[in-house]
């Protein structure tokens, strides 16, 4: 997966927007939806990675599954985050499936009020 269609992909889940809230790393993006980041990446890193929430059993089987492409979350809580290396070597279909994921994990922790926000058109 390349950077943009990393950027594409975030940004067209429900709500989700870009932002670049670190002034002393201008390069680092987050892609949140209302307020929360779901993804977490610097988009002309090389190798490119991206942070992505998950559900810490998930984490510890995929950590297992691909051992050299998705580790702890560097920076994170690495019990719900993991980097995910993004150099080819997992299928593009699997990256977008956990970025979903993050998604939903994030939106699922939000409040009524503001996931009831998100259903209207």
């Amino acid at each position: 997966m390349t950077p943009e269609q990393l950027r594409s992909h975030c940004l067209s889940l429900n709500a989700a927007v870009e932002d670049f809230p670190f002034p002393r790393h201008p390069d680092i993006a987050t892609f949140k939806v209302l307020g929360k980041i779901f993804a977490l990446t610097t988009l002309d890193a090389r190798p490119f990675k991206v942070n992505l929430k998950c559900d810490p059993e998930d984490a510890i089987r995929l950590r297992g599954e691909h051992p050299d492409l998705i580790l702890p979350g560097w920076h994170m809580n690495k019990r719900h985050w993991n980097t995910v290396v993004l150099d080819g070597g997992l299928p593009d279909r699997l990256v977008r499936e956990l970025i979903e994921d993050s998604y939903d994990l994030v939106v699922a922790g939000l409040p009524r009020a503001e996931r009831l926000r998100l259903d209207r058109p």
